[in-house]
């Protein structure tokens, strides 16, 4: 049972859902922001190819692999208590990466960032679960996830717009707005609440999921600079590996583990963590890549840059709930696998069209509409497809996956990318190590540099090797997007056999 104290009132409890939604949708915008505005951050702070890749990898490392952690640091000492605490931090980080010096201080403070958003999101999910029941419950996470939504389809065009008026540290203005809104909304609207019975954070699970995390990420990393033979690289994967195998360690030895590894035996729960890491290789490493190529590469503003992210992230405001109401007709094992078909179609498509045309904006149509379909049903999976009495870890595994999946998936695609940039550049006839160093230079978006790299190329090579790069990129995501899309369906579609014929089985036993 929950200690709890509840609001009075439905709309102080609708308050409470204002004040949590408003800090969701600061997540995708200081998730996209940063991309948009990475050739002036890197103009006016400097950084090697490597520290700017960290502008985003910072983020997505600290949020994803302490996620779980903090749900349950929330619900040991006041989920109110950590959703405040998160959102102060989460503005105090915010500041300081709009004072940064540097771009070492810089991605400090974007690490910063994520770990408070980890905080504020854990808390303020779980204490607006705490505020309603039943369908209100569901109408609440809808809204949330709505929110979220928003943040994703208009962050783009948003920080387009205030980057052209007033440069990229106005993007982290709008941010801590929003933030501190939430933070006076939930001070004044939310209840403190805590589990009586939690058992405390599994901190030994926490070091060394965190610890497998940022060793794979750096990495991956480091290999297209160092080449994947390099000692250090080989010494950083091999850490990476034993630090996972610790982890299987002492989670199947952990009384109150934070990943219960058990739930890997239901093929639906695996099916459901494949759908969660999807997203990250055929969507949102796009909303990375993208801006960075539009406007470091082909040259467009910021502001045309994020009028043509809208066509990639526009979707996901209607296309979720849509696929929510065709769930009476359509299984949702159907509903992803197509949708994942169609996101495919749409990375093939998108190889296929110059980024300066305006045929550009079809395939990224594709892309959102197909990754839209499975978005709105995958918090709902992630529920429905495990015992009830697990499903809070369910959420937490769930939400960790696609998450830390983003970020490690944002290290691996920009590590392919940057080899496949310089096996182009190698077939114009540049040495390995130059080669390289140029093709990590136009990866982070600075064209300029690399014609200095590589002068008797010329501008043009240089473009069109980073172009056939990244068309060659695109065809593997759609090949990894198929892929996940035949075995998300059978998984989860066997997993519903499997509990038809349970439920067969209990009734006859019953009659």
């Amino acid at each position: 049972m929950t200690s709890k104290i509840r609001t009075t009132g439905s709309k102080q409890r609708w308050f409470v859902v204002l004040s949590v939604c408003l800090a969701a949708m600061t997540m995708p915008l200081t998730f996209t922001g940063p991309a948009i505005a990475l050739s002036r951050i890197s103009a006016e702070l400097g950084g090697s190819p490597i520290e700017l890749n960290w502008v985003t990898n910072a983020f997505m490392l600290t949020f994803g692999a302490t996620l779980m952690s903090l749900g349950a640091l929330a619900d040991n000492h006041g989920r109110k208590r950590i959703f405040l605490a998160g959102l102060f931090a989460f503005v105090l980080a915010s500041i300081g990466a709009t004072l940064a010096p540097d771009i070492v201080w810089f991605d400090l403070f974007r690490a910063a960032q994520g770990l408070a958003s980890a905080a504020a999101f854990s808390g303020g999910a779980s204490a607006l679960a705490q505020e309603f029941e039943g369908r209100l419950r569901l109408r609440a996470f809808s809204l949330l996830g709505t929110s979220f939504g928003i943040g994703l389809a208009f962050g783009p065009i948003a920080c387009g717009l205030l980057i052209g008026a007033f440069g990229w540290r106005a993007i982290f203005l709008l941010i801590i707005g929003l933030a501190t809104s939430a933070f006076f909304l939930g001070l004044r609207s939310l209840s403190e609440s805590r589990d009586p019975d939690a058992a405390g954070v599994d901190w030994p699970g926490t070091i060394t999921f965190t610890a497998t995390l940022a060793a794979l990420t750096y990495g991956v990393l480091r290999a297209p600079q160092r080449g994947w033979m390099d000692p250090l690289v080989i010494a950083v994967l091999a850490a990476a590996m034993l630090f996972l195998a610790a982890f299987v360690v002492v989670e199947r030895r952990a009384r109150r583990p934070m990943l219960d590894l058990t739930l890997f035996r239901y093929p639906r729960f695996v099916g459901v963590q494949l759908l969660a890491a999807a997203p990250a290789y055929a969507f949102v490493v796009l909303l990375v890549l993208l801006p960075i190529r539009f406007i470091g590469i082909e040259g467009m503003s910021e502001i045309e840059a994020g009028q043509l992210m809208i066509c990639l992230s526009g979707p996901l405001l209607i296309l979720p709930v849509l696929a929510g109401l065709v769930t009476r007709w359509i299984t949702p094992a159907s509903i992803c696998g197509v949708g994942l078909l169609i996101a495919a179609s749409g990375l093939v498509w998108l190889s296929q069209v110059p980024a300066g045309e305006p045929a550009i904006v079809a395939p990224l149509l594709a892309i959102g509409i197909g990754i839209s379909l499975p978005w709105g049903l995958m918090d709902g999976l992630a529920v429905s497809v495990v015992p009830k009495e697990r499903a809070g870890m369910a959420v937490g595994i769930f939400n960790t996956t696609r998450v830390a999946g983003e970020g490690v998936a944002l290290a691996i695609v920009s590590a392919a990318l940057s080899g496949f940039t310089a096996a182009q550049l190698g077939a114009q006839g540049a040495v390995p190590s130059t080669a390289s160093s140029t093709a990590q230079l136009l990866v982070t978006g600075d064209l300029g540099a690399a014609v200095k790299t590589l002068p008797q190329v010329g501008q043009a090579m240089l473009v069109h090797s980073y172009e056939m790069a990244f068309d060659t990129l695109l065809i593997v995501l759609a090949a990894v997007t198929v892929l996940t899309a035949i075995v998300v369906f059978v998984g989860l579609r066997r997993g519903s056999e499997q509990e038809n014929e349970g439920e067969a089985r209990t009734a006859c036993q019953e009659g």
